[in-house]
């Protein structure tokens, strides 16, 4: 193919910035390539500069009309639950049996517990005969994919590692599945040969969620599973594939007149599948919470086994047994891939939105919380800080000018206009009683939509401010009362080491993003040095490392000293027990151990 690209070439220099952002274009996905037009389903591309965004520390038409459930729930989860629920009770148990304690706080850190942490992959020649064998299940044309342009788009793209020049070679083949069975045909030869494999859909994820291991393996791209299977509006639920992404789902119930939506709302693109796995969430939250709630009622899954299981039926609430959809959220591909979601919605109420600008951030903050406490009406609340506003001015999008301070960006909800009018009034009388000034409300609903596209246009104007800007974006929450605090202390630390960061907090539960801006290496170090202290600072105020981004490479160094030793050992144990090759996107979630013989030799 005459625009492809020779990976050994390319890959021979890979800590070369210079050399890599020269073949940036030659990374991008042919529109018209064989395998798009076989099959119409979405497919990335390289739609940033690769070298610009870090990890941190960073089809209407599809709608199925007919989808049966009774002969789907009745294949896929009769026997598997049972056997995936003994999987884990036996190797738990076995491993107490063996260890001879009884305490899960004492399970054993010995690598040689967890063999699915440092996994044996195939050799390159099992690889070839897995690719083989991969084309001989998997007939439909385009549906097994080694071009190079392919294979670079899904390990670069927002792939983050700790040296941000370096260049994935990731994966060594890229598969189409269209279906659930297509799915467990790739997991069993996956593990015939020996082959990781790393699920992709939307590829938002900011945490390195994508990046492979250098042996490569297999990159199952869902996008081809992006269909809506079911409405049932009566229940307020819906049945999709992975692939669905919210936008897409809010804007098909939107124009089928459905009154309903689904409220967690991560960044543009996001997809179903992708948000299970992260255990997401967005603006949104303060209101309806995040994906870790009871948003997600079933999925199912292809365990790395090649079964495949259905987590639970669609009723609302079910106390039959352990929680096994919450099993695999925020398992981040780790312990199996979703290949079908129910999720819940919720109605459609009328909103509108209101800015308002305090003297410091303590002030704001005790503003929200008594606003949230008051119990009106409140969707969104947002806290920007002055350079936020400062960025959002300079980057001339916004149909005024605000004021250069530390921002709350209100979104009201209530059933009629009467409640927004109450809402706002209530709102109005608090803020003024904590300082707050230049109280604005949206005269209707176009400037309420103008208004909140400042707040969404965030990453883009804070790197306006910059000339040549790349940038670190990471996220942290803390208890609400310690949001000042943690601001405070780390706009200080960021203005010592003259890094620029624009702030944006989900002021309502205490969650902040921090865009941490550089240009050159050097700079590159010090913000990532800042970033890690950050983290340190939230967990040190009873807070985490990641709010809704996830940990994937960037922040899984951090889960001992967040949760604990005996809760991380137990993490890797049910890993152990569900995917005892290690197979499932490996080197994710689960912090690293050190060598045995790096422990022994330890005091």
């Amino acid at each position: 193919m005459g625009n492809s690209v020779d990976l050994t070439t390319v890959l021979s220099n890979p800590s070369s910035f210079s050399a890599m952002m020269s073949l940036s274009s030659a990374f991008r996905i042919r529109a018209a390539s064989s395998q798009c037009l076989a099959r119409d389903c979405k497919r990335p591309s390289l739609l940033r500069n690769p070298g610009q965004f870090y990890f941190s520390t960073r089809r209407s038409d599809h709608y199925a009309n007919s989808h049966d459930e009774k002969d789907r729930s009745s294949r896929y989860s009769r026997a598997a639950p049972l056997l995936l629920g003994t999987s884990i009770a036996s190797g738990i148990f076995g491993y107490y049996l063996a260890a001879g304690q009884s305490s899960l706080t004492k399970l054993s850190a010995d690598s040689e517990s967890y063999p699915a942490l440092r996994p044996t992959f195939g050799s390159a020649d099992s690889f070839k005969n897995g690719i083989a064998e991969l084309r001989q299940a998997l007939l439909r044309p385009g549906a097994v994919s080694t071009d190079s342009d392919d294979l670079l788009a899904h390990g670069f793209l927002n792939s983050k590692d700790d040296s941000y020049s370096a260049l994935i070679p990731h994966p060594s083949v890229v598969v189409y599945p269209e279906s659930t069975d297509d799915v467990v045909k790739i997991v069993k030869i996956a593990n015939k040969y020996r082959m990781p494999v790393v699920p992709f859909s939307g590829g938002t994820s900011l945490e390195g969620h994508l990046s492979g291991p250098s042996s490569g393996g297999i990159c199952v791209d869902l996008n081809c599973m992006d269909k809506i299977l079911a409405i049932h509006e009566e229940d307020s639920d819906l049945v999709c594939q992975p692939a669905a992404q919210w936008m897409e789902i809010n804007e098909t119930l939107r124009a089928k007149g459905i009154p309903l939506f689904f409220p967690i709302d991560p960044g543009p693109g996001a997809t179903v599948g992708g948000m299970l796995s992260t255990g997401c969430s967005g603006t949104n939250a303060v209101r309806y919470g995040t994906a870790k709630g009871e948003w997600f009622l079933n999925a199912t899954v292809v365990l790395p086994s090649g079964e495949v299981i259905k987590t639970r039926r669609r009723s609302r609430k079910s106390a039959a047994g352990f929680d096994m959809t919450k099993l695999f959220i925020g398992a981040e591909g780790t312990l199996g891939i979703v290949t079908e979601v129910t999720i819940r919605l919720a109605p459609v109420l009328p909103t509108t939105v209101a800015v308002v600008h305090f003297p410091d951030v303590k002030s704001a903050t005790a503003a929200s919380i008594e606003v949230i406490n008051r119990g009106v009406g409140i969707q969104c609340v947002e806290l920007l800080d002055p350079f936020a506003m400062k960025a959002t001015n300079n980057y001339g999008m916004s149909f005024r000018k605000w004021p250069e301070k530390d921002s709350l960006y209100f979104k009201f909800q209530g059933p009629t206009q009467a409640s927004l009018k109450e809402t706002a009034e209530v709102v109005k009388q608090i803020v003024k009683k904590h300082g707050g000034t230049g109280f604005s409300l949206a005269k209707n609903e176009k400037e309420a939509e103008a208004i909140w596209t400042d707040r969404k246009n965030l990453y883009h104007s804070g790197m306006s401010m910059l000339e040549n800007a790349r940038s670190i974006l990471t996220d942290v929450c803390v208890p609400i009362s310690k949001l000042p605090q943690l601001i405070t202390e780390t706009k200080k630390d960021l203005a010592s080491i003259g890094i620029l960061s624009s702030i944006a907090g989900h002021v309502g539960d205490g969650n902040f993003h921090a865009l941490l801006l550089f240009q050159t290496d050097a700079e590159y170090e010090i913000a990532m040095e800042a970033s890690k202290r950050l983290v340190h600072r939230a967990i040190a105020l009873d807070g985490t490392c990641t709010g809704e981004h996830g940990v994937g490479t960037g922040k899984k160094q951090y889960l001992e000293e967040e949760l604990g030793e005996g809760t991380v050992k137990l993490m890797k144990t049910i890993k152990q027990a569900i995917d005892p090759l290690g197979l499932f996107n490996p080197g994710k979630l689960y912090p690293d151990s050190p060598p045995p013989t790096a422990r022994r030799n330890s005091p």
